[in-house]
């Protein structure tokens, strides 16, 4: 049976001594998971800049100058080289986003022979594309999609100080959608946006009370991009985002919590504190989207310190081998 849980009651979670909280995290953790084993995804930006939307914190919105060069839909077979290049460096999961508001259902049968196309690689398949309609969503979910990133961000009443050319009740009518579908759910959100401790307790409220949890959490630290208007919020403290990432791992047991942005900014220490927290997924490979990413060799660096492994064996056959081969083999596409 799934816990149900209020804002009061996931407020005093955040009250909690830090030391107190971790050890909670940790004991709920190891009842559900591995602890030492770590799920790896790759992301690919699949159409580049010109958003219409305003979201404050992303380089790709039309409305900021990032000189972010656009770029539109990539060609199948570039996807693909790129797929083959993550499940060689060890990724089990490929994930897919595209810069719109919504794709169009001419963009659809280009998806779908995308989605075919990496499963047959032998990779799980994930995509964010923006708002999707019932069809779209059946549609993706036919061609095989096993899972859908629509992050919520943060709380309902933070939301429309970040975003106003999309309302929150969007997002959840299309995570709806998406798990109506029958496609795997990945939503999380962005620590360091100016939000509260409430709202940051808000989010968790929203994504632990959907009708079904997330399989998948990616929780993201703010990467402040110059040219939009978040460029010079404060930093998120370290203990804080270690603190969000135990407290999400307790009020959802069962699902991955990701690493994602802003990883690069964090340093060994912290990283192996939110695997301690109950992290148990990163996204791996030197770029997300459009901002930086720790590179695969300073993770592998970091994962035998720790003793950690992942769920495929590739990534450890793959760490025997040296950086030369291991450049010959994604030159080669493999």
């Amino acid at each position: 049976m799934i816990q149900r849980w209020n804002l009061q009651q996931v407020e005093s979670l955040f009250n909690k001594p830090f030391i107190e909280l971790i050890f909670e995290a940790q004991l709920i953790h190891r009842k559900h998971f591995n602890p030492l084993l770590i799920q790896i995804s790759t992301l690919l930006s699949i159409k580049t800049g010109n958003c219409p939307e305003d979201c404050k914190y992303c380089a790709q919105s039309s409305r900021y100058k990032t000189r972010l060069k656009s770029e539109s839909l990539m060609q199948i077979q570039k996807v693909l080289i790129a797929a083959r290049k993550a499940k060689a460096a060890g990724s089990s999961r490929f994930c897919m986003g595209a810069a719109w508001r919504n794709p169009q259902d001419r963009d659809i049968p280009y998806l779908e022979n995308i989605i075919k196309e990496v499963k047959a690689i032998g990779l799980e398949t994930c995509m964010t594309l923006g708002n999707l309609s019932n069809s779209q969503a059946k549609n993706l979910a036919k061609a095989g999609l096993d899972f859908y990133n629509h992050n919520l961000d943060t709380s309902p009443e933070f939301y429309k100080k970040i975003i106003t050319t999309r309302k929150y009740q969007q997002r959840l009518d299309t995570l709806s959608k998406i798990r109506s579908a029958g496609i795997k759910i990945c939503s999380g959100g962005i620590l360091g946006l100016g939000e509260t401790i409430q709202d940051r307790a808000n989010l968790l409220v929203q994504l632990v009370n959907l009708p079904e949890p997330p399989e998948s959490i990616p929780m993201n630290m703010l990467v402040k991009i110059k040219g939009t208007p978040l460029e010079n919020n404060d930093k998120i403290d370290p203990f804080e985002f270690i603190k969000t990432i135990a407290i999400t791992r307790i009020i959802l047991p069962k699902s991955h919590i990701r690493l994602s942005a802003g990883r690069d900014q964090m340093n060994e220490q912290t990283q192996a504190m939110c695997f301690l927290a109950g992290a148990n997924s990163i996204f791996y490979g030197c770029k997300l989207l459009t901002t930086s990413n720790n590179k695969e060799d300073k993770d592998i660096v970091l994962f035998r310190k720790l003793g950690l492994k992942t769920e495929h064996n590739t990534f450890e056959q793959n760490n025997n081998l040296t950086l030369s081969t291991k450049k010959q083999f994604y030159d080669a596409g493999l």
